[in-house]
C-alpha cells in the first residue's frame, strides 16, 4: 500500500513556515474576529442570525463545515431569518475530555479549514483561551456581547442597525444530551434553548423525537434540519483512523491534513 494513503498525509508536505504564524498570541491577545461578517443585510425585513459552533474540533472534520452550510440552506428556505456570519469556538484545554489536543494545535486546525475552504465562515479562539471551563451558555452570552452590545448589531440597506439572534448550532447528539435527566441544568437549558435557541442537525443513530419529547417547553426556539445527504464521520472516528495509521482524506479537510501533520496529527494519535 502506498505510504502516504496509509497514513492520509499528502506525498508532499507543505513547509512549516505555511502554518500560521502566532498561533499562541490568539490565546493571550484576544481581539473578536470580525472580518467575515456581513456588514448589512440584503433584507432588512428578515431577522439576522449568527450560528455559533461550539465543540473539540480534535481535529475538525467536513462534516462541522458541511453543518454550517445545511443551516445557511434551512435558515434561507425554511425560516425569517438572512444569515449574517458563523462561528466555531473551540472549547478550552481545561474541558479535559479523552482525545482533545491542545488549543493551540484546535485553533490552528480550525481556522486553516475556514481560511481554506470557506468564504464566510470564522473561528473566535475566546473560549479556547479561558483557563476555566466556560459553559455553553455563557460562550453564547460572549457573541451576543461582542455582536449586539460592542458592534450594536447588523447594519441595514436604511442606514438602521438591527440586533442579531445569536443561536446555538449542534448534532443531534447534543439534543439527546439535553433530554438526558441531571446532564444538563435547568438553568442552562433555559438561558440556551430559551433566550438563544438552537439548530440541530439529524445525525444517523440519534431519535430526536424522543429527546424533544422531554423539551417542549423550548420547542419553539429548536428548529431540526434534516441531512439530505447522511454523514455520520465524528472527530473521534477520525482520531481512530490516525491511531491506525489509515487514511482520513476526504473525511478532514485537505489543508489540515497538509498544513498541520508535521505536529498536529503527530499530538493526536499520542493523546488518543
Amino acid at each position: 500500500m502506498d505510504p502516504d494513503h496509509q497514513s492520509g498525509q499528502a506525498s508532499e508536505t507543505p513547509a512549516f513556515e505555511s502554518v500560521p504564524h502566532a498561533m499562541g498570541d490568539d490565546l493571550i491577545n484576544y481581539t473578536f474576529p470580525r472580518a467575515r461578517l456581513k456588514q448589512c443585510m440584503d433584507d432588512a425585513s428578515k431577522t439576522p442570525l449568527l450560528l455559533v459552533s461550539c465543540g473539540s474540533f480534535s481535529p475538525i472534520t467536513y462534516l462541522h463545515l458541511r453543518m454550517f452550510e445545511m443551516a445557511a440552506d434551512y435558515a434561507k428556505y425554511n425560516s425569517e431569518f438572512e444569515v449574517i456570519g458563523g462561528y466555531l469556538s473551540p472549547v478550552s484545554d481545561s474541558y479535559r475530555k479523552a482525545g482533545l489536543a491542545g488549543a493551540e494545535h484546535r485553533i490552528a486546525m480550525t481556522k486553516i479549514a475556514t481560511e481554506r475552504c470557506s468564504k464566510w465562515l470564522d473561528v473566535d479562539p475566546w473560549e479556547a483561551s479561558q483557563k476555566e471551563y466556560q459553559p455553553t451558555a455563557i460562550v453564547l452570552d460572549h457573541f451576543e456581547h461582542e455582536i449586539n452590545v460592542v458592534q450594536q448589531g447588523i447594519a441595514t440597506r436604511d442606514e438602521e442597525r438591527k440586533p442579531v439572534r445569536i443561536v446555538l448550532l449542534a448534532g443531534a447528539d447534543l439534543i439527546q444530551t439535553m433530554s438526558t435527566p441531571g446532564v444538563w441544568s435547568q438553568g442552562d437549558l433555559n438561558h440556551i434553548l430559551g433566550k438563544y435557541g438552537v439548530f440541530i442537525v439529524e445525525r444517523t443513530g440519534t431519535d430526536i423525537d424522543d429527546a424533544l419529547a422531554t423539551l417542549t417547553p423550548w420547542r419553539h426556539n429548536i428548529r431540526v434540519i434534516p441531512q439530505l445527504i447522511q454523514n455520520d464521520v465524528s472527530s473521534t472516528k477520525i482520531r481512530l483512523f490516525l491511531k491506525r495509521e489509515m487514511s482520513v482524506r476526504y473525511l478532514v479537510p485537505a489543508p489540515v491534513i497538509n498544513v498541520s501533520q508535521a505536529w498536529v496529527l503527530v499530538t493526536l494519535r499520542t493523546v488518543s
